[in-house]
């Protein structure tokens, strides 16, 4: 594309009420992903031709991108507020509110006090069921006998255990017609199970106990926030890195990079006690479990630690840190991607100094040593087994490029 071009326009999703022009946040032109689906346009389309009230206290739980919020706030007298775990997603609807000039919209996260009513409640089905249970728990207490519950999804992200949880916790639900692949949830609020249904019945957040050879936090508690990756066990890929991470570097400042529950930057912490660390995710629900687990486990230590939700080290000072350790995501929702991964080591590249080392595990099968070797002109297997690889990439002198 010659810099002289403008930029290609957004992609525009037709509503019941006006056109909307939506992208995703990070805007990546040769990102082919749209920030809707057919999840989103069944559940609008629902909305209008059933006539649903939109001017009372309607909540908005999961908005992807946004989609469903800028199209909401098109209907004369609709102000919803909405509830996201997501720091990307989050950033998405306040660009694409923007960019639609709508503004009448209230935004908060899964760690913020809900909603104390709601007449109308929509819920894009999240890809974990954990999530699920949490926020219909949390948001129970404020539905009563009349409000309009619906959920909405793809067929491939509702089964019976869905079904099952908006059963159990708001009352009595059925399914509609499967429409492009998309599926509707409707359940029918129960005031019988409102006193069944309260906060003190969540299970989240869960706390377990740590495996005995990982390290400095074997058989140690960690604490899991409802979403976050392997929440009720620890997952191979951490169990392996867990068991290879640096140890006795003399590194000042080190960050946990997509920190998830917080076990690989905590233990970095007691192996590097005067050290301070960061802990950061784009998921509110990670970066609160990180919290617990390093409070935990490492809250004497003397050395500093800071949780931050964000993208990444995307507003991390150039050339500040000295480790970086990364067990980055492969999946968006549903969609296999690299984007983010690739994002992080370029973020990770930036933020160190020279002579700094970002380490990552991945599938071997993902190919990141490739990418690695691109950004850092060099790449170093740590350890590998037959699922897993652990690479080093160090930051070299800057030789006329800019970082």
């Amino acid at each position: 594309m010659n810099r002289t071009d403008p930029p290609a326009p957004a992609p525009r999703l037709t509503t019941p009420w006006g056109d909307v022009d939506l992208t995703r946040f990070p805007e990546n032109p040769r990102d082919q992903l749209r920030a809707w689906d057919a999840a989103d346009t069944y559940l609008l389309r629902h909305l209008a031709e059933t006539g649903t009230d939109l001017t009372g206290a309607v909540t908005v739980v999961g908005d992807r991108w946004g989609a469903l919020a800028t199209a909401l706030t098109g209907v004369p007298g609709c102000t919803p507020t909405l509830i996201s775990d997501s720091y990307l997603g989050q950033q998405a609807t306040y660009a694409n509110l923007a960019r639609n000039e709508r503004t009448d919209a209230h935004l908060l996260t899964t760690q913020d006090v809900p909603p104390t009513r709601i007449d109308v409640l929509l819920v894009r089905v999240p890809k974990s069921l954990a999530l699920l249970e949490d926020q219909l728990h949390r948001l129970r207490p404020a539905v009563h006998a009349d409000t309009v519950v619906i959920g909405t999804g793809m067929v491939k992200e509702i089964h019976t255990s869905t079904l099952n949880l908006f059963e159990r916790i708001i009352g009595p639900t059925r399914t509609s017609l499967a429409e492009k692949k998309a599926r509707l949830i409707f359940s029918e609020p129960n005031p019988a199970l409102a006193s069944t249904s309260a906060a003190a019945l969540n299970p989240w957040p869960h706390t377990y106990q740590l495996p005995p050879d990982i390290g400095p936090l074997s058989d140690h508690p960690v604490v899991n926030h409802a979403g976050v990756f392997c929440a009720e066990h620890l997952d191979i890929g951490t169990r392996f890195l867990l068991q290879h991470l640096p140890q006795g570097t003399d590194a000042r400042t080190i960050v946990d990079l997509g920190c998830g529950n917080g076990v690989v930057g905590t233990s970095a912490a007691l192996t590097h006690p005067d050290a301070d660390v960061l802990f950061t995710d784009e998921s509110h629900q990670a970066v609160a479990s990180a919290q617990a687990t390093y409070a935990e486990n490492a809250g004497d230590r003397p050395g500093k630690a800071e949780f931050r939700v964000g993208d990444g080290l995307a507003d991390a000072p150039r050339a500040s840190v000295d480790l970086i350790l990364n067990n980055p995501p492969f999946h968006s929702h549903q969609a296999t991607t690299d984007a983010t991964a690739h994002r992080m080591f370029a973020q990770a590249r930036a933020a160190l100094r020279p002579g700094g080392e970002l380490w990552v595990v991945g599938n071997r099968h993902l190919g990141y040593h490739v990418k690695l070797r691109r950004l850092f002109g060099n790449s170093q297997l740590v350890a590998s087994n037959a699922k897993f690889v652990i690479l080093k990439a160090v930051k070299q002198e800057s030789r006329g490029r800019r970082d």
